[in-house]
């Protein structure tokens, strides 16, 4: 029998999920059906009943529901409990339904697959938001040496710092207080969408230091041109897309496939859209 998956959203019809996970499901042979499914704004809970209710495995959230899948779960897993959010969805063999969230474990791994040494590494983390919340656990675990978090609003990245301080050296502050230089800078903002960049200092990054943008495109973002500008390195965070579904996938199907291949034709794809 065919096992049914899905990506829930609002609006959903960009969502690139059904292509990377038919393409994970190819590499091993795995009968899968997978579908983007626009859920109404006032009622996730049931929509995920009602694809539970038709035969649903599991499922990965993205905006607005993120925080809505977080509420209906039976159990969560501790990165998810810290994020306050969840993008995947697994529904166990007792009926429950468990939530994770995997964005934060795909940047560490696209962060890795680059070559950048996170351990005793000085990182700074642009943005208060959900996305940063939901990165900070799986940074933290790999023991820099510090992170902190910076946003124009300064209360708000010094309260997000303070929920992470038990788990390693961690501030937060605003934009006006950054001091570098760092080893790696992670825009976590959504200033690149309206082609905006924070008010940066120029000596911010070290010697051989990583920028990387959580957004893509087919084009550098202006985050990043502004880096190599500064002498970084940069990478955008098309393969922390992929590489957070392959950790969903390997949750559903206890398989972790070759993200290389698929990062590679969706690369090729934005180069020619």
């Amino acid at each position: 029998m065919t096992d049914r998956y899905c990506v829930f959203g609002h609006p959903v019809g960009h969502s690139k999920s059904p292509v990377i996970h038919a393409a994970f499901a190819d590499q091993g042979g795995d009968d899968i059906e997978y579908v983007a499914i626009e859920a109404p704004l006032d009622d996730f809970a049931g929509a995920w009943r009602r694809f539970v209710a038709e035969g649903g495995r599991g499922a990965n959230v993205t905006v607005p529901f993120k925080e809505a899948a977080f509420r209906l779960c039976d159990t969560l897993s501790e990165r998810a409990r810290r994020a306050g959010a969840v993008n995947t969805l697994v529904l166990g063999g007792n009926g429950l339904t468990y939530g994770d969230t995997t964005d934060g474990i795909g940047l560490v791994h696209d962060l890795k697959r680059h070559g950048v040494e996170l351990a005793r590494a000085r990182i700074l983390v642009l943005g208060a938001g959900g996305a940063v919340r939901g990165v900070l656990e799986p940074l933290l675990a790999e023991e820099p040496a510090s992170l902190r978090v910076a946003n124009r609003t300064a209360a708000k990245a010094e309260a997000l710092a303070a929920d992470f301080r038990d788990l390693g050296e961690i501030a937060g502050g605003g934009f006006d207080a950054v001091a570098g230089p760092f080893d790696l800078v992670i825009n976590g903002t959504s200033a690149s969408l309206a082609g905006d960049l924070p008010p940066l200092p120029d000596d911010l990054f070290a010697p051989g230091a990583t920028a990387y943008d959580m957004m893509y495109g087919a084009e550098p973002t202006v985050f990043l041109r502004w880096a190599a500008e500064h002498g970084a390195r940069g990478v955008d965070g098309l393969g922390m897309l992929v590489e957070q579904a392959a950790e969903s996938f390997f949750q559903w199907r206890g398989r972790r496939p070759d993200t290389a291949p698929v990062l590679e034709r969706l690369r090729q794809a934005l180069s020619v859209s």
